[in-house]
């Protein structure tokens, strides 16, 4: 099923054009109104009239995140503030905080991307939508509530923690959607069980995961643990929320909104653009939004474009499933390690628990790799024989895998951290 098929299977020539138009109005209307812009395309020697159809988006020039921390409060937004009703920032942990400005139809657009990913899930009007996301000026649970809404689904606005009331109100309210991180959902699992709770005997039949990056394996977990079928979504607050991509029960990418947001892929160096299948960093020109509409934004986050045809019927780009971001990119005595490399390869193994922690320090002027991991409680041994024959096995394929080796350490069950958010996996001692 589809929410919107006009949009959602509109076929690719019309989809450009349509594309070319929002992108020429979306020129005119930075220049004139973001400083920043006009500045910046007057500096490239570039006018709006060079604008002339999607192919010309090259000759634009990038924004990043620094661009929006110097421009702090206000300085992008493309609105006056009477005409901004909601605000949402980053938390702003490694600097000023990323400001966002919504005008009532930036949040009927955003409702609209939800709208479109709730019912790509099995959706409707008889839903019952849990959303563990935060609320707040974090855009995740906000952005799913009004998507919700829009469907006409009952939601259930308990936001994320709390996790044993998470799982009565599950249980008692007949939750048939959840929407929240992956790892907060293995730790919902994981407490069910420990509440003697057979998700079976839930009505949950979908979850909607996003807000962090996950691999193939731990989508296998979750759908195995909570026996429902796990879709992958992507947003982020400068482009609009959760639903700017997600997955059809194909699961097989996550389809871009296309009318609204122009993906493109770039080498993160040179900033030279990709093709189809290259893996680089995607970024987004927002073609419709009002309050701050950004040119060529980079997300940071690393993943392919595939123009193939989806089994679905839908007919926009599909994002691979994240790699991980460039710069949570792990250089270790040369070589680039990604935290969702190692979740790959342990996720394989029923004999450890899906949580790890990755720690890197420096030893005698030497990187070294250390990769806490959990024994899974069922399977725990005393057995030092079993242990050390595991403990090998999965040596051998993190090194295969990374190209370098990695000192692998069994824990006791539950002594690492658990999330009810984004997880933490990495602790870099080396600065």
């Amino acid at each position: 099923m589809m929410w919107n098929e006009t949009y959602e299977a509109m076929e690719r020539d019309k989809l450009r054009e349509l594309q070319s138009r929002r992108l020429n109005n979306l020129v005119y209307k930075v220049y004139q109104n973001v400083p920043f812009y006009r500045e910046k395309m007057q500096k490239l020697g570039v006018c709006p009239e060079d604008i002339r159809s999607i192919d010309d988006i090259t000759l634009l020039p990038f924004t990043t995140k620094d661009d929006l921390r110097d421009s702090y409060p206000y300085g992008m937004f493309a609105a006056p503030l009477e005409e901004i009703i909601r605000i949402h920032a980053s938390s702003g942990t490694t600097g000023k905080p990323t400001v966002v400005g919504y005008t009532q139809k930036d949040i009927t657009s955003w409702a609209e991307c939800d709208a479109r990913a709730l019912v790509i899930a099995g959706g409707s009007r008889s839903s019952i939508v849990q959303v563990a996301y935060g609320y707040g000026l974090f855009t995740g649970g906000l952005g799913m509530h009004y998507g919700a809404e829009k469907i006409g689904a009952s939601v259930i606005p308990i936001s994320g923690g709390n996790t044993q009331r998470q799982i009565m109100v599950m249980k008692d309210f007949g939750s048939t959607i959840v929407c929240c991180t992956p790892s907060y959902a293995i730790y919902m699992a994981e407490t069910m069980r420990e509440m003697g709770i057979n998700p079976a005997d839930l009505k949950l039949k979908a979850g909607i995961f996003g807000a962090e990056p996950w691999t193939e394996e731990m989508r296998i977990q979750i759908e195995d643990m909570l026996q429902i079928k796990a879709l992958d979504i992507y947003g982020l607050s400068e482009i609009t929320g959760p639903g700017v991509s997600c997955e059809c029960m194909v699961q097989q990418g996550m389809h871009v909104q296309e009318d609204m947001f122009y993906p493109e892929i770039v080498n993160p160096d040179t900033l030279e653009p990709l093709g189809y299948g290259e893996k680089g960093e995607i970024v987004f020109t927002t073609l419709t939004k009002e309050g701050i509409p950004l040119l060529r934004y980079r997300t940071r986050d690393i993943t392919s474009l595939t123009d193939e045809r989806c089994p679905c019927g839908r007919t926009s780009v599909r994002m691979s499933r994240l790699l991980g971001r460039s710069d949570d990119m792990l250089i270790i005595r040369g070589v680039n390690v990604f935290p969702s490399q190692i979740e790959g390869v342990l996720a394989k193994y029923q004999e450890i628990a899906p949580y790890y922690m990755i720690i890197v320090s420096r030893e005698s002027n030497t990187d070294v790799l250390e990769i806490q991991v959990e024994f899974s409680e069922n399977l725990f041994s005393d057995e030092v024989r079993i242990m050390e024959e595991l403990e090998q096995k999965i040596a051998a394929e993190l090194y295969s895998v990374l190209n370098i080796n990695a000192k692998l350490t069994f824990v006791q069950p539950k002594s690492l951290p658990r999330s009810e958010g984004k997880a933490q996996h990495v602790i870099d001692k080396r600065h």
